[in-house]
């Protein structure tokens, strides 16, 4: 029955995500240009949300699934690390003109291409599985 309650959740997610126009290729294009607020406005949303959950995880005690207690760790500090993760990030968004988060969206609502994409995202997360010991961190 868990299943159930993660297909509907991200059915959901799906459905907002294609409802505020986040998967849309035109407003991730006038993201990157500058020239609206809308897409800055929904991540600025999530990260002000995240960031409040996260303050409320950690005061609380809350716990996971299996009632296990939530332990976040700290991140490391390192600079350069997150320049160039960053970098490789919006690289990748801005060619691919989306976000990992809605590429199921983007299937869901039809654009078939986006498999493409999606298997690039599996096989690069394979090969960082593979070469993670020898990365620096």
């Amino acid at each position: 029955m868990k299943a159930g309650k993660y297909l509907l959740i991200g059915t959901l997610f799906g459905i907002i995500l294609t409802k505020s126009q986040v998967i849309s290729w035109f407003r991730i294009y006038e993201m990157f240009r500058f020239e609206s607020f809308h897409m800055y406005g929904i991540i600025g949303s999530a990260v002000v949300l995240g960031a409040i959950m996260v303050q409320l995880m950690k005061r609380s005690g809350m716990k996971d699934i299996d009632d296990n207690e939530i332990v976040l760790a700290d991140k490391n500090k390192s600079i350069i690390r997150y320049l160039f993760g960053g970098t490789l990030f919006g690289l990748g968004w801005a060619l691919v003109g989306a976000c990992p988060g809605p590429l199921f969206a983007l299937l869901g609502a039809g654009y078939w291409t986006i498999l493409i994409v999606i298997l690039g995202a599996i096989l690069g997360t394979f090969v960082y599985g593979l070469l993670r010991n020898k990365l620096p961190h």
